[in-house]
């Protein structure tokens, strides 16, 4: 439900809209010379006008209709078209009730003012253009700046929604290494406890052990098989269905790593391989990993480069760091990295009790350097928070990157949408004025134009049958400028072909002929 201050202050704003469109009606009703119907006409315009605001948020079509009819009854209804086209334009939710409504306001005009009333074409093009210019143009402003609130409001929320898939990519991948993780525990506690249960059995069947002993045997064999079973169990459920196994050896260490890097192809340097001796596993591991990712990065993205691997270790820490140079002929081509791996490596590193690191070099290399506990992590109270990534979270290639995609193309829709509507809020109007042109010149020029040649030949005193040249139909008289027997023409000036001469006689006689200027 609304609010009570949302609700006043959308009550203040009507107000304000009915007191600024109201205000030219009032003062034009207050102005002397006051009578009966006059009054009772601007309290009757006032009241539309305030109905006209209070159905302008739910109907606004309506509204529109209805100060636009109100013209009608008070010429100051004008001002207030040009606003409540606006607002229409601005609250419509769609196009089509606005340009129905207009439609029918320009048939329905039409048809009362040459068909009902017998105004003249100049006339008729004044109440168009009025309505094209005081009611469309608005109005196409007002639907260009709903859609720049509703673009602004769907950027907004694209923004979120790509955060929390960010977020969420982010998490799936530590989940995943957590995974990966569980399954080289599952993989190396199981050799170790099938090599216990093997030794079990051994003594179990052993001739010379007494046969306590190999009893005791026999249970230490059903309670190791049973700590397997349960291990897989437990443990096991978290491989991917889909997950590969590894090639290389479980036992591989950091200096067989990069002699196998070497072999096919790169050139990498280690220093320090002795700081990781007596090294606890998960560390161990991590080190191993850290290697690993950084060297196969380096092949990927910077193909031909040289690469240092450096060991170091102190009392408490072993720090690696792999550093490579610049790409000496550039990146390979393809789709550029999206930090999965690395995210993944800081997941594994924070596990251990450690950080990581990675960015660019100023020399353009890369360096992803780790720094991990010698002793492990002393639990999960001890483990480091999980630090945002430095670049921003990696992009996701799986179903939440396809819907990423999605969004940014219905994005980049509304973005096309928004510039289709201000050109034609700019446009349509121009286009609009100029058929209205087309339409009304031939007709207000057709037998009224008067040519400078023959308005030259023309002789004051001449009878007016005598005149050559004279059109055979006369256009209305300027505002103000009408004379008795006089008779006005045009020279054909576009696109309103206002008169230009005007010809008076008497009793039948040129008196008079002159050019009108303006």
């Amino acid at each position: 439900m609304e609010s009570w201050g949302s609700a006043a202050r959308r009550r203040t704003a009507d107000l304000v809209l009915w007191a600024a469109t109201a205000a030219p009606i009032g003062y034009a009703g207050v102005t002397p010379p006051h009578s009966g119907r006059a009054i009772a006409l601007t309290v009757g315009a006032l009241l539309l006008l305030a109905a006209a605001v209070a159905v302008s948020r739910r109907w606004p079509v309506a509204a529109l209709v209805a100060v636009v009819l109100g013209s009608l009854l008070d010429g100051n209804f004008l001002f207030a078209i040009p606003v409540f086209s606006y607002l229409t334009g601005r609250r419509g939710v769609t196009a089509v009730p606005a340009v129905v409504a207009f439609v029918l306001l320009a048939a329905g005009g039409t048809a009362l003012n040459l068909g009902l009333l017998g105004t003249g074409a100049a006339t008729w093009f004044l109440l168009a253009s009025v309505l094209l210019f005081a009611g469309v143009f608005p109005w196409l402003v007002g639907r260009y700046r709903r859609q720049q609130a509703v673009l602004a409001d769907a950027g907004r929320r694209h923004a979120e929604a790509r955060d929390r898939e960010r977020r969420g990519a982010a998490e799936r991948i530590r989940l995943r290494e957590r995974a990966r993780i569980a399954q080289e525990m599952h993989d190396s506690l199981g050799h170790d406890l099938s090599l216990i249960a093997l030794r079990a059995a051994a003594l179990e069947v052993a001739g010379d052990l007494a046969p306590r002993h190999r009893a005791a045997a026999g249970e230490l064999r059903a309670s190791v098989a049973a700590a397997t079973e349960r291990l897989h169990g437990i443990i096991g459920v978290l491989r991917e269905p889909d997950g590969t196994a590894s090639t290389r050896p479980a036992d591989e260490s950091v200096g067989e790593l990069v002699d196998g890097a070497r072999e096919a192809g790169m050139a990498v340097r280690l220093t320090g391989v002795d700081a990781l001796a007596q090294l606890p596993p998960m560390a161990a591991h991590a080190v191993h990993r850290v290697v690993r990712e950084a060297l196969t990065n380096a092949a990927r993205y910077a193909p031909g480069a040289a690469v240092t691997v450096v060991l170091s270790r102190d009392d408490e820490q072993v720090e690696v760091a792999v550093v490579n140079a610049p790409p000496p002929a550039g990146p390979l081509p393809g789709p550029p990295s999206t930090g999965s791996g690395l995210l993944a490596l800081a997941e594994r590193v924070r596990l251990g009790g450690g950080a990581l690191a990675a960015g660019h070099r100023d020399d353009g290399g890369f360096v992803v350097r780790a720094h991990l506990p010698v002793a492990g992590p002393g639990g999960a109270d001890a483990l480091p928070p999980v630090a945002p990534w430095p670049d921003g979270e990696p992009a996701d290639s799986g179903p939440s990157g396809d819907r990423s995609g999605e969004a940014e193309r219905r994005l980049r829709d509304a973005h096309r949408r928004v510039r289709l509507s201000l050109l034609t809020a700019l446009g349509a109007p121009v286009g609009l004025a100029l058929v209205l042109s087309l339409v009304y010149y031939p007709v207000a020029t057709a037998g009224t134009v008067l040519d400078d040649g023959a308005f030259a030949r023309m002789s004051v005193g001449a009878q007016r049958a005598e005149l050559t040249g004279l059109p055979r139909r006369q256009l209305a008289p300027p505002a103000g400028a009408a004379r008795p027997g006089c008779e006005y023409y045009t020279d054909g000036n576009f696109p309103l072909a206002q008169p230009t001469w005007r010809l008076c006689f008497v009793e039948g006689r040129l008196i008079t002929k002159e050019r009108i200027d303006g």
